[in-house]
């Protein structure tokens, strides 16, 4: 049996049945043996971080691992961004770049090259990889592709790179005499008894318990949702969104830099904080680390040892185990955690006085944006995917939309590299062809990620792309304007930024065009809007996100900043302690 033959039929009986990549001489094997094989599809991304993109949106959505292909030199260097991506995010993908035959590969000789587009992609990879390794023995392929898979998925997932020289995936094998790879018997992580008992007995006894739930809780949504039904408050990190319906009793809000100013104050309110599959970064606390953990009793439950023991906060207890686990335990013994009604009653009064609607009304004089989000949130269904770009768009999406139970949140954490929606996106619509997609991008994301535009049309894709332009790069102008004294440089049309001409790339691209200046426009445009379109939301410059947390603020004073005897009153603070 062929070697690239093998590798498909590998991925086929996993139930992959998408592979994402751009075709190159060092992977035309693997291309040719994906073509002849029925039971998956190669999607031609059109460029290989596209690929890598379209990947964790398909593992994301699928809950297998992704598979993205790219050939040696700049194709794998390509892919790297997408790479790095999967790591600090933990999704589950398999990168397989070709390479030059053995023969043509310099090893450890000191020179810079060999043979053509030779490229150490390996070395490159390691440190965003879990794993990543040069295949050049095919009597190993069946150990480290089933490696991979493996690890991938196990602990805290992450992405393997595989480089798979030429001659390799040319290679005859005989299946038969393969060797395999023989994990350990993991099993799940969980608590044990005792200390499953001591988090519940500390939630009993706590005066003011909250819940955060971070991106490793979004397997655990039926516990969640279960928790929160009961009334048990539960917040959210921006990986976190999605995890719990935001229409139940207990939520809470988005925690964060950019989060809701209601869910930063409760967090800054509770006694006891028990953080589950979040490593309380500094996006969630703010540099003012004291002022995060000051009054309360921080509970971290995580799977990675790494990042528990080497975490910047001090004074916490950890307990490792697996956040799909703990949930649905605690689930279980939701009606014996007897919550104090007075810290119900002043939560329901700060998701009221501070929720992002009354936060908008009072604060934000361009309020386009957000009225554009509240227009798409009453728009979307049951089952729909939200996903977000990086900038303004991200945290106007993060902040406005209140998912139901079933609908989604995608977006990009670690890494934040713009042109992340639009690939990720299909990748999601093509792992789950019944749902549709929502894109929030902004003109700038929208540039860096042209190339995906036509595979919408070309497979004709339940994707809308709502590009929201305000002809600037958005985010980076607020902090220009807070930092640099309004110099705009590189970010307005003045300061050299030119941004696109979105109705001739619809065009271009064969999809749809309909343009909102509006928030009515745009609820029309909703109604009757095809299954593929791009969707350009005009907005007019200024705008801001609000709230966000400046440098060097504690957490829960976020700017705009309330009145000092208002947030006093909110934080319930002394004038000593503020």
């Amino acid at each position: 049996m062929k070697a690239s033959d093998w590798i498909i039929d590998f991925f086929a009986r996993r139930g992959v049945d998408t592979l994402y990549g751009y075709i190159g001489g060092m992977v035309t094997h693997l291309i040719d043996s994906a073509s002849r094989d029925a039971r998956v599809r190669f999607v031609q991304t059109y460029h290989e971080q596209s690929a890598a993109f379209a990947a964790e949106g398909y593992a994301r959505r699928r809950q297998l691992p992704g598979v993205a292909i790219a050939t040696s030199g700049p194709g794998a260097t390509n892919l790297l961004t997408g790479v790095a991506n999967a790591y600090f995010d933990s999704i589950p993908v398999i990168y397989v770049t070709g390479q030059v035959n053995t023969g043509e590969y310099k090893y450890d000789k000191p020179i810079r090259q060999q043979g053509f587009q030779e490229t150490d992609v390996v070395s490159m990879a390691r440190p965003v990889t879990k794993y990543a390794v040069l295949l050049d023995r095919a009597d190993r392929i069946c150990l480290e592709f089933e490696k991979a898979w493996h690890l991938v998925q196990s602990g805290r997932p992450g992405p393997v790179l595989i480089d798979l020289p030429m001659d390799m995936q040319r290679q005859e094998i005989d299946p038969e005499k393969l060797e395999h790879f023989a994990p350990e018997d993991e099993g799940i992580m969980r608590l044990d008894d005792a200390a499953f008992s001591a988090v519940v007995e500390a939630i009993r006894h706590a005066a003011r318990p909250l819940l955060l739930a971070g991106g490793g809780a979004i397997g655990a949504t039926a516990a969640l949702n279960q928790l929160s039904h009961s009334g048990i408050p539960i917040a959210v990190s921006l990986m976190g969104k999605g995890a719990v319906d935001e229409f139940t009793p207990g939520f809470v809000g988005m925690i964060g830099s950019y989060g809701n100013r209601s869910a930063n104050l409760t967090v800054g309110r509770a006694d006891l904080l028990v953080a589950i599959g979040s490593r309380l970064d500094t996006r969630q606390t703010g540099a003012r680390r004291e002022e995060f953990c000051k009054g309360k009793n921080i509970i971290q439950i995580d799977i990675d040892r790494n990042e528990m023991t080497s975490h910047r906060l001090g004074g916490r207890t950890v307990y490792y185990g697996d956040a799909k686990d703990f949930l649905t335990r605690l689930a279980e013994a939701a009606d014996t955690l007897n919550l104090h009604p007075e810290w119900l009653t002043e939560i329901g009064f700060l998701r009221e006085t501070y929720s992002q609607t009354r936060e908008v009304e009072r604060f934000v004089v361009n309020r386009m944006p957000y009225d554009m989000l509240e227009a798409l949130g009453a728009a979307s269904k049951p089952g729909d995917i939200f996903v977000a770009d990086i900038g303004q768009n991200q945290m106007w999406a993060a902040q406005t939309l209140r998912l139901r139970e079933g609908q989604s949140f995608l977006t990009s954490g670690g890494m934040a590299p713009m042109g992340y929606a639009i690939p990720a996106a299909i990748g999601a619509v093509m792992a789950d062809p019944v749902c549709r997609a929502w894109v929030v991008t902004g003109d700038g994301g929208l540039q860096i990620a042209l190339q995906s535009l036509p595979l919408i049309s070309q497979y004709r894709l339940p994707v809308r792309v709502l590009v929201m332009n305000n002809a600037s790069l958005g985010m980076i102008t607020q902090f220009q304007s807070l930092y640099f004294h309004s110099n705009f440089a590189a970010t307005t049309p003045d300061g050299g930024y030119e941004p696109p001409a979105c109705a001739l790339l619809a065009q271009a691209f064969h999809l749809p065009y309909f343009c909102a200046r509006t928030p009515e426009e745009l609820t029309q445009i909703l109604r009757k809007i095809p299954a593929s379109a791009l969707v350009e939301v005009k907005l007019t410059a200024p705008t801001t996100v609000s709230p966000k947390l400046e440098y060097d603020r504690p957490f829960y004073d976020m700017s705009p900043p309330l009145p000092e005897e208002e947030l006093r009153k909110a934080m319930k603070l002394s004038k000593e302690k503020k």
